[in-house]
């Protein structure tokens, strides 16, 4: 694919023609994509190999994958008690035309279908052993070391992007300094975990990040759907009760309610709400 320059800044591979990308991705890794199971994503192409394999193909932008080098799913692959796919391989190179990176990673094949898109409208009725290994693969997560920085919507996290993006869209909330910080997936929605059998995917951007992004992530996935989200309350509680939790949890909602809002998202009014708590009780401590 060539791109111009202009288009580097906003290109989305669900429309974009990627044909020569992927023949270049069939050639390098000696396989050949199945384009009848090919997922398309806004920055990524996922498909199912000749040799019962799944590849998946990510274009960024050379100024964010610049930021902490681009190995994300081959960094996971030393992470121990985590549920994810079994990393086989990568390749990468930049685009000659704007200077793009792509990146395709080989991985083994997941347990199971995605539980849905990356916000939910209904209840998955997952079962109890899904939340189990849930609970269990953040947990082993967060006890890992690493020098990678997470980078949540591509961007590196750090407490001045934590403050710009609370008090964009909540100016009066105060005490939104991090505390603590641990590895996180960083991404963690109902598009990136597969069910009845649990498996966390899509690693390109985890890393360090303050504590609970992961769990106020998933509960943010979840407003839409109240029995879901009081679900994950219980099973994250400690995490998302905790200070750094609760400045988390203003994080993302403040990524869905905020001045960018969209005027159809049913999680709106509940994060606002959910907002307004979190501000009265941040400014208490």
């Amino acid at each position: 694919m060539t791109l111009s320059v202009a288009d580097s800044r906003a290109v989305d591979l669900r429309r974009e023609p990627a044909d020569d990308v992927l023949e270049r991705v069939e050639q390098r890794l000696g396989t050949a994509l199945d384009r009848t199971s090919m997922v398309r994503k806004r920055r990524s192409i996922g498909a199912r190999t000749d040799r019962e394999t799944w590849v998946r193909v990510e274009r960024r932008p050379w100024a964010r994958a610049h930021e902490q080098g681009w190995a994300g799913t081959e960094a996971a692959a030393a992470l121990t008690g985590v549920a994810m796919p079994r990393w086989a391989g990568s390749i990468a190179w930049q685009d000659s035309g704007d200077g793009a990176i792509w990146r395709a990673d080989e991985t083994s094949l997941l347990p199971g279908s995605p539980v849905g898109t990356a916000v939910l409208a209904a209840d998955p009725e997952l079962p109890g052993g899904w939340w189990k290994a849930l609970n269990a693969s953040l947990d082993a997560l967060a006890a890992q070391p690493t020098a990678r920085t997470a980078t949540p919507d591509t961007e590196l996290i750090t407490q001045q992007l934590v403050d710009h993006v609370i008090r964009t869209a909540f100016p009066q909330a105060v005490n939104t300094q991090v505390v603590s910080w641990s590895p996180a997936h960083a991404d963690l929605n109902w598009a990136n975990v597969t069910g009845p059998e649990f498996c966390l995917f899509d690693w390109e951007d985890w890393g360090m990040a303050p504590c609970a992004l992961d769990s106020a992530s998933l509960l943010a996935a979840s407003l839409a759907v109240p029995a879901l989200a009081d679900r994950v309350r219980r099973e994250r509680r400690a995490d998302l009760e905790s200070r750094d939790g609760m400045v988390m949890r203003l994080f993302v909602l403040a990524k869905i309610a905020g001045p960018h809002a969209h005027p159809d998202d049913p999680r709106v009014t509940p994060a606002r709400v959910e907002a307004e708590e979190l501000i009265r009780l941040l400014q208490q401590m």
